[in-house]
């Protein structure tokens, strides 16, 4: 079995592994390059792999340097099947449509330059239908579900925290009566989030890819961030200013939405001139908050018992959804405080660009940033403290306050890293450290082998690695720099009750040993999937 790393090394972007065995070839994540010039132009390189001859993409989440380069796949000719959770899947149908709509609009700016200068055209990358089409091949599943893909690959995700359907993968390859087990561990999430669960436990892996995003670095507690955030909005609204947040219109805007909720919701001592208003403005993100309500299978308990009391978490007074552009528009164009949470998340394409250009210049307002910052980004420049910055072309003297709250950050750090991997019940033999800036998986890698006395590997772009007893490693390719459910309740909950009293009615027959040990995971899928639905019709039901 070999493995190559095709992007998330040494960079937090592009994540993509292919896994090569005696009969398989998988594709764990076909993420874009985001950043900098020289990471987004690897988008267009051709793959370092024929698609045609891959058999399946495991895809862990819907953030787009995981997920986005997959109708590119399959427009160079994937015809297999793209293996995700059922969260994941709906994510993707809002992210790569959209996706694909920024592609166009980014191909027909610069071919209005290129008509000017008399160069050649260029086309998108994909379009918004190529990204529909490429939705045709999603086959979504549950978490926990162990899944044969052939006779010698199965399959399993595990809950990552990380956002809505995100995956841990334990992947299962047999070659010659020999089973090996690696592990993915995704994008994991901090424990002890709002709304979703903790990163699950894994037991054991012979090889685990684990991520570095914040390999060296601790962040605040949610808690924290959640006072301090309040405590910037509240001290900007008092001098007359505004709050713009440029946030991940998934997860990262839920996550603002539910802790604002508890906020103005339950917290008796905010005066009323203080409640001002919210704005959600992100399509996405507000399309993005209606795939959460119809998941809350995968929330927390105490995000479960909010919905069970009849408290929507992503509802409150004061709280405004924008989809129009005209609406987005009209909120630069009136001075009475507000908060604008907008994406992209790194200032990098969307309506946030427009808010910074009205807003950045004003020593009233504040600037927030409730995430990770890329090297090469808009937010990036702000976040290190730039005093002038190009917005749309146009250049922008940064007087607003500028604030970084990494306890909202969506990855896990140093310490929740190191805590799953102390949960397995043995150390893997190998561990590849990668989707971190060159220095933070180093010093992650560092500290696993002082750690753990284990072999930890932060392996380069195109790097190849044969997983055997020992790793044998060598070089392939090229080398970068580090650079919807209510009007059909009762069929459903017909279809379930129906499914559980055949499984009570077969009790006898699962009861011998030989058949029990032939299909237990057939069987336990199947609770697995009847449990999700019941949940789902009991919060419904419970509205």
């Amino acid at each position: 079995m070999k493995i190559k790393f095709l992007g998330a090394s040494k960079v937090v972007t592009g994540s993509c592994y292919l896994i090569e065995s005696e009969h398989s070839k998988i594709l764990i994540d076909c993420g874009l390059f985001q950043g900098s010039e020289e990471l987004e132009r690897l988008n267009s390189e051709p793959f370092d792999f024929n698609p045609s001859l891959i058999d399946y993409v495991i895809l862990s989440h819907a953030h787009i340097d995981h997920s986005g380069r997959i109708p590119k796949l399959v427009n160079e000719g994937f015809k297999g099947k793209v293996i995700t959770t059922k969260a994941t899947k709906e994510l993707c149908d809002i992210m790569l449509i959209d996706s694909g709509h920024i592609h166009e609009s980014d191909a027909k700016w610069e071919n209005k330059h290129r008509l000017r200068s008399g160069k050649p055209l260029i086309k998108p990358l994909y379009t918004a239908e190529d990204a529909a089409n490429s939705l045709r091949y999603f086959d979504p599943v549950l978490y926990n579900q162990k899944i044969k893909l052939s006779n010698e690959v199965s399959i399993r995700f595990k809950d990552a925290g990380h956002i809505l359907g995100s995956s841990i993968i334990e992947l299962w390859i047999t070659e010659r009566d020999k089973t090996a087990k690696v592990v993915f561990s995704g994008d994991l999430g901090m424990k002890n989030k709002p709304i979703l669960r903790n990163p699950a436990k894994i037991d054991f892996a012979d090889y685990l890819i684990v991520e570095s995003t914040y390999g060296n670095r601790l962040h605040q507690q949610v808690g924290e961030s959640t006072k301090k955030l309040v405590d910037i909005i509240n001290k900007t609204v008092s001098r007359g200013g505004s709050v713009i947040i440029p946030s991940f219109a998934v997860s990262r805007t839920q996550e603002l939405i539910y802790e604002l909720n508890h906020y103005y919701e339950y917290d008796n001592n905010v005066e009323t001139f203080m409640r001002i208003p919210i704005y959600i403005d992100s399509p996405m993100a507000v399309s993005a908050t209606s795939v959460y309500r119809n998941n809350s299978y995968c929330f927390n308990e105490a995000a479960k018992k909010l919905v069970l009391d009849g408290d929507d978490p992503f509802k409150f007074d004061n709280l405004h959804y924008i989809r129009s552009q005209a609406e987005s528009m009209r909120l630069n164009e009136v001075n009475y405080p507000k908060v604008i949470i907008s994406a992209s998340g790194m200032c990098t394409a969307g309506r946030i660009r427009h808010h910074l250009r009205h807003n950045l210049w004003n020593k009233k307002n504040s600037i927030i940033f409730v995430g990770y910052q890329a090297e090469g980004t808009l937010g990036r420049q702000l976040k290190d403290g730039s005093k002038k910055v190009k917005v749309l072309g146009e250049e922008v003297s940064v007087e607003a306050e500028v604030y970084s709250i990494e306890g909202f950050s969506g990855h896990a750090d140093r310490t929740e890293l190191l805590s799953f991997i102390e949960s397995f019940d043995s150390v893997p033999k190998k561990i590849f450290v990668t989707h971190g800036e060159e220095s933070s998986a180093n010093d992650f890698a560092q500290c696993l082998q002082d750690s753990y006395h284990v072999k930890a590997i932060v392996p380069d772009i195109g790097f190849v690695f044969e997983l055997k007893d020992h790793v044998k490693t060598y070089h392939e390719g090229h080398q970068l720099e580090s650079i919807r459910r209510k009007e059909n309740i009762q069929n459903e909950l017909q279809m379930a009750y129906d499914q559980f009293e055949n499984l009570a009615i077969n009790t006898d027959k699962m009861m011998d040993n030989a058949l029990l040990s032939e299909h237990y995971d057939t069987l336990k899928n199947k609770i697995i999937d009847l449990q999700e639905k019941l949940m789902d019709l009991t919060m419904i039901l419970g509205k």
